[in-house]
């Protein structure tokens, strides 16, 4: 029998019942621990943050410092400001990842596929030509092959280069 090693994965278990009393887009900014918690930019009114547990390497999240879940309570220049880092992070990955393809996307209640739905957010996940494989349907996987750390400094030197959006 082959074995998978993924010690990380314990983290999301365990914070899986603590998930419904925290909220990471509020707690994380608010420590002040950028790199610890993998938060690659920050604006006025908005964030950007990467995704612990993510669906492919680069995966980031952009969410409004407001905590909220309800769009209706995001002002003009709020709305704004997601969108252009948005399209900054989109050009970030671009730039350090070469992907083939982005999935952009906003999950608006638990229904709809929200983890965390007091607290709105939008997912950018960069994809690449073949990443879908046999893993995820025949053993409820998926393999992200790149260390988070890693990935943030990649993005952080490409930052440096880029400028702020």
């Amino acid at each position: 029998m082959n074995r998978l090693w993924a010690p990380w994965r314990m983290v999301y278990i365990e914070q899986a019942d603590e998930g419904e009393r925290q909220c990471i887009f509020c707690t994380k900014p608010a420590e002040n621990r950028d790199r610890e918690n993998l938060i690659l930019y920050r604006g006025e009114t908005a964030f950007a943050i990467m995704n612990s547990f993510p669906y492919n390497p680069g995966h980031l999240m952009v969410a409004p410092f407001k905590h909220t879940s309800n769009l209706d309570d995001l002002e003009s220049t709020e709305l704004l400001e997601i969108q252009t880092t948005l399209r900054y992070m989109v050009r970030l990955l671009d730039e350090a990842m070469k992907p083939h393809g982005f999935n952009i996307g906003v999950n608006l209640g638990r229904t709809a596929g929200a983890g965390i739905v007091d607290h709105v957010h939008w997912h950018i996940v960069p994809r690449w030509d073949g990443d879908t494989n046999f893993m995820p349907v025949l053993a409820d996987t998926k393999v992200v092959p790149e260390a988070l750390e890693s990935t943030y400094d990649k993005l952080r030197r490409v930052m440096d280069r880029l400028g702020a959006p």
